[in-house]
């Protein structure tokens, strides 16, 4: 199946000379949820511009269903929602009346019925005589969702679209956001919350300085790059790891009363069971054993840490 995005060699160099984008290529499939993690600066909100028509690319080339976005740019254009970082809205109107607008700026027929739901499904339906003005940050976070969703577009960018959001408000949102990918609209959302794309997305992408470094499916991005930690907590402390234990990379804690083995989540040669009977074997006795592995978060870390 064709990606609903094709992004082929792109790349923005502002008049100062600064490279926001480098050479980056990016296929994005229809009805997925594709989140896009990177720094401030790494060129997330200069790569959704581009493919919106809001800022021109020095070189490369944008498809949005198939069709080139500097040649078809209104066909390409009605098929994007944008859910942009700033509130720019015109604070004197009032919610159902910007919403409309919004609306009719698509050349789509008014269509009260499907604002209505829209303002629900929000949370604002009890705010639509209010002007903007009147609402709190949250609430005009959301309102910037209703405009992006009034022409009923197939793909939504969500550009960090639950910063300064509560936590109830920001799981409400993540409702949504999975019914519309439920109903067919591919999501792309870049976020500062790293539980928020652990949570929500198909796939993963990094970018840092202007380059996309991956982009992977998010249960194999786990899988590939994330470490099991297993921690042994002793009933006495230890001033070294004993000599016969030297093969298991074991690390002891400061205070000498945890051991810490590190290892890869997908490395099947790691001997757990022979490491507890060694530890045994060696006099050591251990009061709990706590294991983790890797977060997003600390993959993410971990990979921008590695291009720096």
């Amino acid at each position: 199946m064709q990606p609903i995005i094709t992004v082929r060699n792109l790349s923005k160099a502002y008049a100062s000379g600064f490279k926001a984008l480098k050479h980056v290529n990016l296929d994005i499939q229809r009805g997925e949820i594709l989140a896009l993690l990177g720094p401030n600066g790494a060129g997330k909100t200069t790569l959704i511009s581009i493919i919106c028509g809001i800022v021109t690319a020095s070189e490369g080339q944008v498809l949005v269903g198939g069709q080139d976005i500097g040649s078809h740019y209104r066909q390409t254009r009605s098929l994007i929602g944008l859910v942009p970082q700033e509130l720019t809205t015109d604070a004197f109107e009032t919610v159902w009346d910007t919403v409309s607008f919004s609306r009719g700026l698509f050349g789509r027929p008014p269509n009260p019925a499907l604002i209505e739901k829209i303002l629900r499904d929000l949370s604002l339906w009890d705010k639509k005589d209010n002007k903007i003005i009147t609402l709190s940050g949250g609430m005009k976070r959301r309102l910037l969702i209703a405009k992006a969703l009034s022409h009923e577009p197939q793909i939504l960018f969500l550009d960090e679209p639950t910063a300064g959001v509560d936590v109830n408000l920001r799981r409400d949102m993540w409702q949504l956001v999975r019914q519309l990918q439920q109903s067919g609209v591919t999501i792309i959302l870049t976020t500062h919350y790293i539980e928020e794309a652990q949570e929500m997305a198909d796939r993963i992408g990094v970018i840092n300085k202007g380059e996309i470094i991956l982009v992977e499916e998010k249960n194999e991005l786990m899988r590939k790059l994330g470490k099991k930690q297993l921690t042994l907590h002793l009933t006495q402390p230890l001033a070294e790891v004993p000599a016969g234990l030297t093969g298991y990379a074991l690390a002891l804690s400061a205070d000498g009363t945890e051991l810490v083995c590190t290892y890869d989540a997908q490395d099947d040669q790691v001997d757990v069971p022979g490491l507890l009977n060694a530890l045994i074997d060696a006099g050591l006795r251990f009061k709990d054993i706590q294991t983790t592995q890797s977060s997003l978060e600390d993959i993410f870390v971990n990979l921008v840490k590695d291009e720096t």
